[in-house]
């Protein structure tokens, strides 16, 4: 195991041990070394590392302290490495939403309270009958994160925030090519949101695995 390697496995399992919990600063660097058996150098890019992944927060002139480890916060990392994606991939990325979202969706039902589900509505109605394509997949991406939100789980949450990026060009995409596509996702978002509206669950899910679906199906077919 490379030095920096093990260096970073003995914080975590300072972490998953609780002998440093969420918001505790380390100790000081010639101490920590000293105690993990740790060279200060490899201790210095264990910490750079821990800290771009937002396990650590180092803070000039102030020490190195423990995040608050908020699901959130640590699937940041995911949005950035998903940025990465080849276009060839994005079918991959919508098969995880397809299975993601809906559930999220049907979480959503029993959860989701009356001023949330009429600001959902007024963001459809400013949106009018005849949207730019962009205007659209932004309030596709808005639409869909007010819903995830409300169905009480942060991780389910963070992760489909984390895995938008690699669909947004394909939907901008199908937005431009293909001829009912706006009218066809204002109409499936109508019908998700009629869904919440009637707390029926599965009805949610249905439609929001339509939504996907359908971006999926035209992907296919023009690869």
């Amino acid at each position: 195991m490379a030095v920096t390697d093990e260096a970073i496995e003995k914080i975590k399992g300072m972490i998953v041990s609780g002998a440093l919990r969420p918001g505790d600063r380390l100790p000081k660097e010639s101490e920590l070394a000293a105690d993990l058996g740790l060279s200060r150098n490899s201790l210095r890019e264990a910490v750079r590392a821990l800290s771009l992944i937002r396990i650590l927060d180092v803070r000039q002139g102030d020490g190195t302290y423990v995040t608050s480890l908020d699901p959130q916060l640590l699937l940041e990392a995911l949005s950035f490495v998903v940025d990465f994606h080849r276009d060839d991939t994005v079918l991959e990325f919508l098969a995880v939403r397809r299975i993601l979202e809906p559930a999220a969706t049907a979480m959503a039902a029993s959860r989701i309270g009356g001023a949330q589900l009429d600001a959902l509505t007024l963001q459809l109605d400013a949106l009018g009958g005849a949207p730019s394509v962009e205007e659209l997949v932004a309030c596709d991406l808005e639409f869909h994160r007010g819903i995830v939100q409300t169905s009480g789980n942060s991780v389910l949450c963070s992760l489909l925030d984390g895995l938008s990026g690699p669909t947004t060009r394909a939907r901008i995409w199908r937005g431009l090519t293909q001829e009912d596509a706006v009218s066809r996702t204002l109409h499936e978002h109508r019908a998700i949101l009629g869904a919440l509206r009637d707390r029926d669950a599965e009805a949610a899910r249905s439609w929001a695995t339509v939504h996907i679906a359908s971006v999926e199906q035209w992907l296919r077919s023009t690869l």
